[in-house]
């Protein structure tokens, strides 16, 4: 009997300080959070998302020993998401504090943790197959170590495994020819608009999807998420142009971890069968 596919996330979990303000202060100055909470946050709510929608996930990447370590280790249990490995001794995990001002935008300050440590040997303990879909997050491109070891565990997967990459917000520091290696071995790629541009080159949406679908595997497509104005595809098998899948109007109440959960359920919807534009509308 052939076994369900899996998301293999090679991100990392931190701690969000998320604090909600009526504007960021001036440079120097001060102001008053009218609520504040402590969650797991970073690629957690990417496999919370797949996990709620079906898709079982295991987690080969680092987590620590201490306040921030606990907090992630049990959403991981809550949520049911395989662990790998222990949490690394001596070393707590990172946290973000997250600034949600009135307009429902977020401004991000990281501490790294535990989750910069992650290695060739921690990949491996996922025993990657075939049916199976990996996460690549620019957030583990950008710490050494991690960087070092992803792009070489990615060459040497099945070829049938389907890789994600999410540049994350912090493309534009990330080291241009591990970018391409990774790039190179990706099926999806899907960024916000202002990632696109960044990575592309190009002004718009449409553009910056049509330029990039160039730059990873044969076959695969590109997502470009565009806010409340939905996403657009490109790819092969999506025709000459790009494809534009309008949003859904909703009340915004804080747009933290909204580019996460549409590649969960994305990840989840392709794993059943669905196609890219049947995905991305899910």
């Amino acid at each position: 009997m052939a076994e369900h596919p899996r998301l293999v996330f090679t991100g990392n979990v931190i701690v969000d300080v998320v604090l909600t303000i009526d504007r960021l202060p001036e440079a120097g100055g001060d102001t008053l959070a009218s609520s504040s909470r402590l969650t797991a946050g970073g690629g957690f709510t990417a496999m919370a998302a797949a996990r709620r929608d079906g898709l079982p996930v295991t987690f080969p990447g680092r987590h620590g020993q201490g306040p921030f370590g606990d907090i992630v280790h049990a959403a991981l249990r809550a949520e049911g998401i395989e662990v790998t490995q222990p949490a690394l001794s001596g070393l707590d995990s990172g946290y973000c504090v997250v600034l949600v001002d009135g307009s429902a935008e977020r401004t991000f300050v990281t501490w790294v943790g535990a989750e910069g440590r992650l290695g060739r040997a921690d990949l491996d303990l996922a025993a990657v197959r075939a049916q199976d879909l990996v996460y690549v997050s620019g957030y583990s491109l950008a710490h050494p170590l991690n960087a070092a070891a992803i792009p070489g565990w990615l060459h040497d997967l099945p070829p049938g495994t389907r890789v994600i990459t999410d540049p994350s917000p912090l493309i534009a520091t990330l080291d241009r020819s591990t970018l391409a290696e990774v790039m190179a071995r990706t099926d999806v790629f899907r960024a916000n608009a202002r990632e696109a541009g960044v990575a592309s080159g190009e002004d718009g949406p449409p553009a910056a999807a049509a330029r990039l679908v160039r730059r990873i595997r044969p076959g695969g497509f590109v997502v470009v998420r565009d806010g409340p104005n939905g996403c657009w595809l490109a790819g092969d098998q999506l025709g000459p142009f790009p494809v534009h899948v309008p949003g859904f109007a909703v009340p915004v109440v804080d747009t933290t971890g909204a580019g996460d959960t549409h590649c969960g359920v994305l990840a989840a919807a392709l794993a059943r069968g669905l196609t890219p534009q049947q995905a991305a509308v899910r």
